[in-house]
This record gives structure tokens, C-alpha cells and sequence, in this order.
């Protein structure tokens, strides 16, 4: 199985690249959309701003790249910016449009009673039935680093969190998957929700 790891200069791919090794797989560096062809799943991890996020996928030709990989058989999951990235426009950059796979605008936490962002562990709750959480004790945790989230929607929800209000831990339709969570640093919750990834893109037995 060929795994395509996403730089487009935003992203923690040393880290990610270590936790796909520890469950037994590995990963190539891309930089480029036309370099995404062959591949059998992509991962696009992500810190920072969405509107430079969009700006350097933009810049790589991910943004046209990465709608016909997934079409053509591809599977794809997004870390933190890079399910964000995945919505329709952002309340952090606005005006910039993201890549329209899911419907609904990415909202900043209310600066009322706790911090933002959120960083630190927290639980998620599957939907009953998620492949993604396989193995998985429900409400168990991971780690968060975010000051915007996606709402929950009914449609493309898979897990939900709550941290000042309810949001979106990992959604998802088809092929495309992602998490607000990094699940590189979220030890062996994370690491199983990799495998789980893999084995629903048919890289592990």
C-alpha cells in the first residue's frame, strides 16, 4: 500500500511520519498535487492559519488534486487545519474559501469561562458503528490543540467533543476522513485510530 504524506508547509509531518511507523507503515512526502497520483490513501496534517493553509494547498495544486484523488479510489485523512480545511470558509480567515467536501463554516471557541484554544486531552464519543473507532473504550481521549472548530452536523458527524460547546472530533463521508485531534500525540488512542484508518483503506490486515 502507498501512503502519500501532504507538505505544503504547515504541517507536523515528522511526527505523524514516526506514529505511521510505529502501527507499520509507511509514508512519501509529497509537495506537489500531480505527485498524488498512484497513491493509495493520503494523510494531510496541519497547524496554523486557514487562510495560508488554503493559500500554500492552493499554491501546490492540492486543492484540484485532491478532490479527483479521492474521487478515483483514494482515501484521505485530514489532522486538525487539515480537517478544517475540508469546510466551506472559516470565521479565522474570511472571504477564503476551503475545499467545499463538507458544507458549513469553521467557528471560533466564545472567549467565555475556559481558555482558547483548547490545548490538552479530551474525550471523544463515536457514533455508534464508526470503523475509525474499532478497538476503541468510548469517551476516550486525545490531544486537542485548536482555537476554531467545526459545529456538529447530524450528516457528517463521527465523534463529538465538548469543550465550551459541543463540536466535531472527527468527521467524515466516504473516503474522506479527518480529525480535530492530532492523533500523533494522542499515544495509543491515536495510534489505534491510525491503524483503524489503514485497515478501512486496505493497508493492514
Amino acid at each position: 500500500m502507498s501512503i502519500a504524506l501532504i507538505d505544503y508547509n504547515m504541517g507536523n509531518l515528522g511526527s505523524v511520519a514516526k506514529a505511521l511507523e510505529f502501527v507499520g507503515a509507511r509514508a512519501e512526502v509529497v509537495s506537489s498535487g500531480k505527485e498524488l497520483t498512484g497513491f493509495d490513501c493520503c494523510l494531510l496534517p496541519g497547524v496554523g492559519n486557514f487562510g495560508d493553509g488554503m493559500e500554500n494547498l492552493k499554491s501546490r495544486g492540492f486543492d484540484r488534486a485532491l478532490p479527483e484523488f479521492v474521487e478515483n479510489g483514494g482515501w484521505f485523512l485530514g489532522i486538525c487545519l487539515g480537517m478544517q480545511m475540508l469546510l466551506e470558509e472559516s470565521e479565522e480567515a474570511p472571504g477564503v474559501r476551503g475545499l467545499g467536501v463538507f458544507p458549513g463554516k469553521v467557528t471560533r471557541f466564545p472567549a467565555v469561562g475556559l481558555k482558547v484554544p483548547q490545548i490538552g486531552w479530551n474525550s471523544a464519543r463515536f457514533r455508534p458503528g464508526c470503523k475509525l473507532a474499532e478497538g476503541l473504550p468510548q469517551d476516550c481521549y486525545f490531544y486537542f490543540v485548536h482555537s476554531f472548530y467545526v459545529p456538529v452536523n447530524e450528516r457528517f458527524t463521527l465523534a463529538e467533543s465538548e469543550y465550551i460547546t459541543p463540536f466535531s472530533a472527527v468527521i467524515g463521508s466516504g473516503r474522506w476522513l479527518a480529525a480535530q485531534f492530532h492523533p500523533e500525540k494522542s499515544q495509543r488512542a491515536g495510534l489505534r485510530l491510525l491503524e483503524n484508518y489503514l485497515t478501512l483503506a486496505g493497508g493492514l490486515e
